[in-house]
């Protein structure tokens, strides 16, 4: 009997030990009883996140993430939340959010199988794909644009976890070059440190002409991932839900077309895999 009721008491505490956070412990209860909420942001990944001249988070990712906090203080019946903007990079933006550091990732972080396992997502906000950046002329002649080529990478992302698995899988005999952001990409192209340049390819485009030196470059064709992003925070299914709500509100009332006029307006019509993600993703209540 004594050894029942002991075997029982532990089975109680291992499940109260692995149950899932309660209402009070839930990231919504924590922004309402604060009245902030803490937007991670990256600082030069444009043009969906990054800092602009003056010194404050901008881009498309920022101004969703905008659209949430107002939201969320309608639903509080405040006037406003206080925003907390965290710097975060390629590299630790996972921990940041992990650690409660952020309650959510304002960037361009793509959605994967693995990343799901520890992390909860919004539905979609973009589709995206990576190429390659090359200096004018530089493109080679061949079909294959890998081989034998000196390819700067900023590590953390899964550009440079496919580039890793093709040079590994095809003995394609390309090196990476790690960097931490974008910004020191684009200048270890221009030094001729690499031949080329892999990153999804809007932040390719937005990042080259940005630098004011856009002629300089040519993007090839190549695409070689598929990369869904998402807004990225921790397991919490209630405040999933909220960020969702706001989301597909934008998608469906079609508000999302002024935001996205504004980001990528100059980079031309934003094509038609991007207009069906915003159809698919415009949940009804």
């Amino acid at each position: 009997m004594h050894k029942q009721l002991a075997f029982g008491v532990a089975l109680v505490a291992a499940l109260v030990g692995t149950a899932p956070a309660t209402a009070a412990d839930s990231t919504l209860t924590r922004i309402e009883q604060s009245k902030t909420i803490r937007l991670g942001y990256r600082e030069n990944s444009p043009p969906f996140s990054f800092v602009g001249d003056d010194k404050q988070p901008q881009g498309y990712s920022i101004d969703l993430c905008k659209v949430v906090a107002g939201d969320l203080a309608k639903q509080f019946k405040v006037d406003k939340l206080d925003i907390q903007w965290v710097p975060v990079t390629a590299q630790n933006r996972f921990d940041a959010v992990a650690s409660g550091k952020v309650d959510l990732e304002c960037g361009n972080t793509s959605q994967t199988l693995a990343r799901r396992v520890d992390f909860d997502f919004s539905v979609m906000t973009y589709v995206d794909g990576a190429g390659l950046l090359f200096r004018k002329g530089g493109i080679p002649s061949g079909s294959d644009h890998l081989t034998g080529q000196r390819i700067v990478v900023v590590a953390g992302t899964t550009t440079e976890k496919a580039l890793a698995a093709l040079g590994a899988s095809a003995k394609l005999g390309a090196t990476l070059v790690r960097v931490p952001d974008h910004d020191a990409a684009l200048k270890a192209l221009l030094a001729k440190q690499a031949d080329a340049y892999a990153a999804d390819r809007t932040v390719l485009v937005t990042t080259a002409l940005s630098s004011g030196r856009g002629n300089e470059f040519e993007l090839s064709q190549v695409q070689f991932t598929y990369e869904p992003y998402g807004l990225m925070l921790r397991p919490d299914q209630a405040f999933r839900l909220a960020v969702d709500r706001s989301l597909a509100r934008l998608y469906r009332t079609g508000e999302i077309a002024p935001i996205l006029q504004r980001w990528f307006g100059a980079l031309g019509n934003p094509g038609e895999i991007l207009k069906v993600m915003f159809l698919l993703n415009g949940l009804p209540e």
